[in-house]
């Protein structure tokens, strides 16, 4: 009985084995990662995308004990660094850390993308969302909303916004439509770029990523005149809020999220989503998001579909509404 019994487990066993033997997939995410991982970001280092990627990458590494290598790939509308992702190996160890706008906006703006935000990608988690900064160089003139929107209606077409993504372009189309002017737009590889366009005097004004400018504001390079959220930001705690300034019903957020190419496998796109989450739900991620006026978005791969979804639409009626014309 003893004797067959054993020759009864070593077959059952061998036969386990050949299975796993014969699932290179399941051995592969047994141990993934198992190597370095790359997050690619459309933006240069210091804007709010990259901010995040950078957050991110310090606590992945934390949970896996594999480097992160943070890829900065700006210009081209985001095109630069989505090709870099799609023509990766779809092994799970390129991650793109988009934002609203190569995830949603673009979509909108564009009358045709290289890409395709929702089939191209499948989305892993949500990280972050923060209203835009209204700024204008230091020195200016204009104290308030309502200066800026005084002058820009004396000066139709003459007075210039910058922008470094299609989402801040809009966020401007929007203001010029909710205040009823018409502001001239200077494109920007970047939020960098913009913020020195606009802290040394060369556009008049700027919707900015709170998470970036709200040191340069506090420096005095830059002065707010509004927050584009439902309530003050602590961040900037004296900056009144677009509503506040005069403009009902206007608020307008960024937002960051990661996803894999689409024709990652299931197994590690599963495998990428749960260690983000991990991240995202960590005590001290929120707190690092609020000290910058930000705030996490909770919300797995399911829900940030939806959410991007939801996001393309608003856009895309911005974009109607605004008379914005496609590129």
């Amino acid at each position: 009985m003893n004797r067959t019994l054993f020759f009864k487990t070593l077959t059952a066993a061998g036969l386990l084995l050949g299975v796993f033997a014969a699932s290179p997939a399941w051995a592969q995410t047994a141990d993934f990662p198992a190597k370095s991982v790359k997050f690619v970001v459309p933006f240069p280092p210091g804007s709010g995308t990259d901010t995040s990627a950078r957050y991110f990458a310090k606590k992945f590494t934390e949970l896996t004990g594999q480097t992160v290598v943070v890829d900065n790939k700006p210009g081209a509308n985001g095109f630069i660094a989505v090709r870099s992702v799609l023509t990766a190996p779809a092994d799970g160890y390129t991650v793109f850390v988009g934002s609203n706008s190569t995830l949603a906006v673009n979509v909108a703006l564009f009358k045709s993308l290289p890409y395709d935000p929702v089939a191209d990608f499948s989305p892993l988690s949500m990280m972050m969302r923060a209203p835009a900064l209204l700024v204008v160089p230091a020195q200016s003139s204009y104290n308030t909303v309502g200066d800026l929107v005084t002058a820009a209606k004396a000066q139709p077409g003459k007075l210039d916004y910058g922008s470094g993504s299609a989402g801040y372009q809009l966020m401007a189309e929007l203001f010029n439509d909710v205040a009823g002017v018409q502001l001239f737009h200077v494109p920007f590889k970047g939020a960098s770029e913009a913020m020195t366009a606009v802290a040394s005097g060369t556009v008049q004004m700027a919707f900015a990523d709170i998470t970036g400018a709200a040191e340069l504001v506090k420096g005095g390079k830059l002065r707010a005149l509004a927050v584009a959220s439902d309530r003050r930001v602590p961040a900037v705690p004296n900056v009144p809020t677009a509503i506040e300034a005069g403009l009902p019903n206007f608020t307008a957020y960024t937002w960051v999220g990661a996803m894999v190419s689409a024709k990652t496998p299931k197994a590690e796109t599963d495998k990428l989503a749960a260690l983000l989450g991990k991240i995202e739900a960590m005590p001290e991620t929120r707190e690092f998001y609020e000290k910058l006026g930000a705030e996490t978005m909770r919300g797995g791969a399911e829900e940030m579909r939806a959410f991007q979804n939801a996001e393309i639409q608003l856009w895309k009626r911005i974009v109607t509404k605004a008379k914005v014309e496609q590129q």
